[in-house]
């Protein structure tokens, strides 16, 4: 076996060094998309009629990245609010209205009315 010039093998040792951190660095996962890139958009429907909420207030769960559609129906007028996010949309009676957002932020996050104070549901962002 011939070892390679004492000119060389520095320059070499050094290209060598930093391929392999150039592939280690890439194998880690430094890609900048989301891993719910390709996840369908998470559809949420709400009404509120007589000061009730249907479905009756829980969690619910979306993953960093999803684009999260809100739509609410109140019998009221009143206004929804998705609070951490800063969005919100004008309660009109009878008429139904809509949030869209991408849950680009990990967390618990309450979604209510102001007027009427209703709870409609917490978004689980992870």
């Amino acid at each position: 076996m011939r070892h390679a010039p004492a000119r060389i093998r520095r320059p070499l040792a050094t290209f060598l060094l930093g391929a392999a951190l150039v592939m280690a660095t890439s194998a880690c996962g430094g890609s900048s998309t989301p891993a719910s890139a390709d996840a369908p958009p998470k559809d949420i429907t709400v009404t509120i009629a007589g000061g009730k909420v249907t479905p009756e207030p829980g969690r619910i769960e979306v993953t960093k990245g999803q684009t999260v559609r809100i739509k609410v129906t109140s019998d009221v007028a009143d206004e929804a609010h998705v609070h951490g996010y800063d969005k919100e949309a004008s309660l009109q009676p009878g008429t139904p209205a809509s949030i869209e957002f991408v849950a680009d932020e990990t967390g618990l996050f309450e979604v209510e009315t102001h007027e009427t104070e209703l709870q409609l549901f917490q978004l689980v962002v992870r």
